[in-house]
């Protein structure tokens, strides 16, 4: 049974002009026991008073395992969007109303295979942060390799690229592809691709051999990655599949 809360932010910060990070506390103290993938859901009201939620995967970075004091979100602005009002104009000390986590997005122990393909879009990149203390101690055993391949218009709307570009640095199993559809870097990189994410991916030869796919993000490329990766011969309990769907 999700546990049920109040959230109050302590901070804040926008990442693009169109995406705001924001970082909460359980008003009554507790922390937040989650594992990394998982989301929670926002309850509100729409102004003639009907009751709704959003989901949101939790960001933060812990340690993979513990609990966490600190909640930390990614919330894309909707124009017009009822969740872009209450989130977007949420100020510090701001209350709402919580639960979960929920889910089942997250990195399974039972899984052998040596490579994980991660793909995501927009804010579809937010669980995959809160993996990297697991990811970490995935590379660290050996035998593992892990690609991210995230996708953006431009560099500006890589959420988080420069702390997964430093954890690429620091750990040479984990790989970085920042793939760019609609503009390349002023600087390019090496490991930068030009277009969409799905089809940067047939790039990598998935094999069922040899790799765990996750796609998160934009429902067209989830869907459209899922074919990819059968095409290549994955079988669909090797893909893990969440949609980000923008609701107003």
């Amino acid at each position: 049974m999700a546990d049920h809360f109040q959230l109050r932010l302590v901070d804040s910060r926008m990442l693009v002009p169109t995406v705001r990070h924001l970082v909460f506390e359980r008003a009554d103290g507790q922390p937040l026991a989650f594992v990394p993938g998982q989301f929670l859901q926002v309850h509100f009201h729409y102004d003639d008073g009907t009751a709704t939620k959003r989901s949101y995967s939790v960001a933060t970075v812990g340690d993979g395992s513990s609990p966490v004091q600190r909640i930390e979100i990614a919330v894309s602005y909707v124009e017009g969007g009822a969740a872009t009002k209450l989130l977007g104009e949420l100020e510090n000390g701001g209350v709402i109303d919580a639960s979960g986590p929920y889910g089942r997005f997250c990195l399974q122990d039972a899984d052998s295979h040596p490579r994980y393909l991660l793909l995501a879009t927009g804010t579809g990149v937010t669980p995959y942060r809160a993996m990297l203390p697991q990811i970490e101690k995935l590379l660290a055993k050996g035998g593992r390799e892990v690609v991210l391949l995230y996708g953006a218009r431009t560099e500006a709307e890589l959420l988080y690229g420069e702390e997964f570009e430093a954890f690429a640095q620091q750990h040479p199993g984990f790989i970085f592809h920042g793939c760019l559809s609609r503009q390349p870097r002023a600087t390019p990189r090496s490991t930068d691709r030009s277009g969409h994410v799905q089809n940067v991916l047939a790039e990598l030869g998935p094999s069922a051999e040899r790799d765990i796919a996750y796609l998160c993000g934009n429902p067209n490329m989830v869907d459209a990655a899922f074919t990819v990766l059968k095409e290549f011969g994955l079988p669909v309990p090797q893909i893990r599949r969440e949609k980000y769907i923008s609701s107003r």
